[in-house]
């Protein structure tokens, strides 16, 4: 069985959208990213920290999906980081009310020994000398390490993001922080620069449009699955990255066709994550709810074209 890393946040969120509002909720980027991973068969754990204020039903949560939480530190006295959004009409577009980094502002990633030669590594959005951190504490270089970013640290920490970056194997970015880490419009020119940066693929999430996936001169697209509704879109993105590092962990094959293979899945699992107000559909969701949707992509993306 394979070895997944997972590190970034396990955080208290609270959302309000057209459609509710809610009072703080589990959320955090490595949440996500853990019960969209325990869909496969692989072996995870979690680097995170929260405060004593984090309740110890989330903790058993993780647990129960087999997701190892050794690597999460619990502050005594600390407070966990929480982050409140108001969601426009049309979903795509939010604004941050509340954003309190409590105990991750000193936070100091804890590689647990058990997982210093994991397969794959997950590091999600979070300053890049903290992920960077954590690359130097694997024991040895894993088959892939896959990094999320965001366009606070282009705008505040250049310098240590191009130097983790660097030592990536897949970034994975929306369209509008690629264009700002590139100064690029076209995605496929802002691609081919990262790539340049060190990365030897690129996945660019297009939210309700799909994603794009980069290797040299190869290009993958992922469509999103037309829902009826979507109710809250918080953790989509990391649901996603959850989905493509467990498939590619069960898998154990990081080849350019197999990381298209990930990105469907992971794309899959998203169509869920919007479903319900934050980590409630990842958490119920059944093998055969995954199976039937993948069906749906499947007819959805293939198809036959005959050449005159």
């Amino acid at each position: 069985m394979g070895k997944l890393l997972i590190v970034g946040t396990v955080a208290f969120d609270a959302i309000e959208t057209p459609f509710g509002k809610t009072d703080k909720i589990l959320g955090g980027a490595a949440t996500f990213i853990a019960l969209a991973a325990a869909q496969f068969d692989a072996k995870s754990a979690v680097v995170s920290v929260v405060g004593d204020d984090f309740p110890q039903k989330y903790l058993d949560l993780l647990t129960a999906k087999n997701i190892d939480i050794s690597g999460i530190e619990v502050v005594k006295g600390g407070k966990t980081f929480f982050w409140s959004g108001k969601y426009h009409n049309d979903l795509n577009s939010r604004d941050t009310l509340s954003t309190e980094l409590n105990v991750l502002a000193d936070f100091n990633p804890i590689v647990p020994d058990e997982f210093k030669d994991a397969d794959v590594v997950m590091l999600g959005n979070l300053h890049p000398n903290i992920q960077r951190s954590v690359i130097e504490q694997m024991e040895r270089r894993p088959k892939l390490i896959v990094l999320d970013t965001m366009n606070y640290w282009m705008n505040n920490s250049w310098d240590e993001l191009l130097e983790v970056i660097a030592q990536i194997d897949v970034l994975t970015i929306n369209d509008e922080e690629a264009r700002q880490l590139t100064k690029e419009y076209s995605l496929v020119r802002a691609a081919a620069k990262i790539i340049k940066m060190g990365p030897k693929y690129v996945v660019i999430k297009k939210g309700e449009h799909g994603a794009l996936l980069f290797h040299e001169e190869h290009i993958f697209f992922a469509p999103a699955l037309p829902l009826e509704e979507v109710f809250d879109p918080t953790g989509a993105g990391d649901t996603f990255a959850g989905g493509f590092v467990g498939y590619l962990t069960e898998t154990k094959n990081v080849s350019f066709n197999n990381l298209r293979n990930a990105v469907i899945h992971g794309s899959n699992l998203a169509s869920f994550a919007v479903e319900k107000f934050g980590t409630a559909r990842i958490e119920s969701l059944k093998k055969s709810e995954v199976d039937k949707r993948l069906r749906q992509f499947r007819e959805l993306t293939q198809f036959d074209i005959e050449l005159q």
